[in-house]
């Protein structure tokens, strides 16, 4: 463990959005950090300059900032162990890479690519189509292992083109304790001599994320499954250095929802949910939707990736951060991918909506709609609708008519419940209501048990009607609610206007 104690990173690549398995990997880092009184760091890793998209890492930062996943360091954030974005760390590289070959750990590799492209284009015509640059292949090649060490200067001297290769050593069990996975075993001869520093100056992400985790003192490396099957070579890597290695844990995969293959940011769209926790749009005016945009709450957001491969051992489903925070460990993050459900996030987000005071819900709604109501009548209208709401812009969908009166009937309504007689019985019920000093809801609802009663009627033969001509609508809240919610005076309106409509 570092000398600071728990640290752990983030690292994405900007080379485009995050998507929302890469959330998750931030959110367990970000838990597994604040549980343990660690520290929670963000690095950009830059080091594919090829696949550099403009404006990715400001869209990183914000859908982070948006999920309420808040570094300690970071770009933008400070540190003591900066800088965090590591093209500006380049510089730091390459003496690692030349200590490694110095110690024999790595070597200079002079094959152009026409020349490797040629070689496996041979290998491939004599059955082999999966050759790598290893220990046995790499001593026919030009390298510093096979040319004399003149011939190597020279070339280097000369400013010839080189790359650094990790020299893997033959026929060696490297053992790792992952956290999630247990005890992994991977024999070198299964591995290839891999690139370490490019030829542009720039070191390629195994070197770099190395170098980097142990000058910033990272004590634990939870990241996705894809990529377990480097961490023998950040082992290697670690050994060869002689530096502690931080401990691992790779976290399963995100599944699409029927449980094929992993889910990826074209499924989203396609499926008919979110995959990225903000919008993105792409320099060819492409969009991918967001969660945010989709007017999830981050809340709701986090709920459910955070069950996305871990459970708390109880039945509880609903966690706030503090509580996930309490209660997160890797010993309960499971081995097999997670399969996405997007109606169980919807089920999150109908929870936190609810859960929303109706104050709060009315300034989003009056922001959204820009209504003119006061913030208590809004507040009011919140209450009545949030119960039969997934997302705030379903209130006004769903509630419109309770602001302003709306423009026909329900016609399964109309065709199952108003019949001849109807006209004359609302009419009643109308002239009963007209009687009503006090319109609250209790005494609504008095005054209509006691209607039904004279008149011998179950509730059917009258509510279904009175919500018909007051609504327009079949369902909704409680009629006397609502009644009460638009007052005496536009329910008598709306009542006689029904009644006149339908005759």
């Amino acid at each position: 463990m570092s000398s600071e104690g728990i640290r752990v990173r983030f690292a994405p690549s900007p080379t485009g959005p995050l998507h929302m398995g890469g959330v998750r990997t931030a959110l367990y880092n970000y838990l597994f950090a604040k549980h343990n009184n660690g520290k929670f760091i963000i690095r950009i890793e830059d080091t594919d300059q090829k696949r550099f998209v403009p404006g990715a890492q400001e869209y990183i930062m914000d859908a982070l900032s948006w999920c309420g996943i808040i570094a300690d360091e970071g770009p933008g954030i400070g540190g003591n162990y900066g800088p965090y974005v590591q093209s500006e760390r380049n510089d730091l590289y390459k003496p690692y890479a030349e200590q490694l070959v110095t110690d024999d750990k790595a070597y200079y590799a002079f094959d152009t690519a026409e020349e490797l492209d040629a070689v496996r284009e041979q290998a491939k015509q004599m059955g082999m189509p999966n050759w790598q640059y290893n220990s046995i292949t790499r001593t026919t090649l030009k390298n510093s292992l096979t040319l004399p060490a003149d011939e190597v200067q020279r070339r280097i001297a000369a400013g010839e083109e080189y790359i650094i290769r990790m020299k893997m050593p033959r026929n060696q069990d490297v053992r790792f304790e992952d956290e999630i996975r247990g005890w992994v075993v991977v024999n070198t001869n299964n591995l290839d001599d891999k690139v370490l520093f490019k030829s542009d100056g720039i070191p390629t992400y195994h070197l770099a994320n190395i170098v980097d985790d142990h000058l910033m003192e990272i004590s634990h490396v939870i990241r996705g499954e894809e990529w377990l099957p480097s961490a023998p070579l950040h082992v290697l890597l670690y050994e060869a250095f002689g530096w502690t290695a931080p401990k691992f844990a790779h976290l399963p995969l995100l599944l699409r929802p029927d449980g094929n293959g992993k889910l990826s940011k074209r499924d989203g769209d396609r499926l008919g949910f979110p995959v990225f926790p903000t919008n993105w749009h792409t320099a060819e005016g492409e969009l991918y939707s967001g969660y945010r945009e989709n007017g999830y709450f981050p809340e709701a957001f986090i709920n459910m990736l955070a069950f996305l491969g871990w459970n708390p051992g109880t039945t509880q489903e609903i966690f706030s951060m503090p509580e996930l925070i309490e209660s997160f460990s890797l010993n309960r993050v499971g081995k097999a991918g997670a399969k996405f459900d997007a109606e169980k996030t919807r089920w999150f987000q109908q929870h936190y909506l609810k859960a929303t005071p109706d104050a709060e819900l009315a300034q989003l709604l009056k922001k959204e709609f820009n209504l003119a109501e006061s913030d208590e009548k809004i507040a009011q209208f919140c209450h009545l609708m949030k119960e039969r709401a997934t997302f705030v812009k379903d209130l006004m969908a769903e509630g419109k008519y309770l602001l302003e009166r709306g423009n026909g009937f329900d016609e399964q309504t109309v065709s199952k419940k108003w019949k001849p007689e109807s006209g004359e019985l609302m009419t009643a019920w109308k002239e009963r209501l007209s009687a009503v000093n006090d319109f609250t809801p209790e005494i609504l609802e008095t005054t209509f048990k006691a209607f039904l009663e004279e008149k011998q009627l179950g509730i059917g033969a009258v509510l279904p009607l009175f919500r018909l001509l007051v609504t327009g609508a079949g369902t909704g809240p409680s009629m006397f609610e609502i009644a009460a919610f638009i007052g005496k005076d536009e329910t008598i309106s709306r009542m006689e206007a029904g009644i006149a409509e339908l005759k």
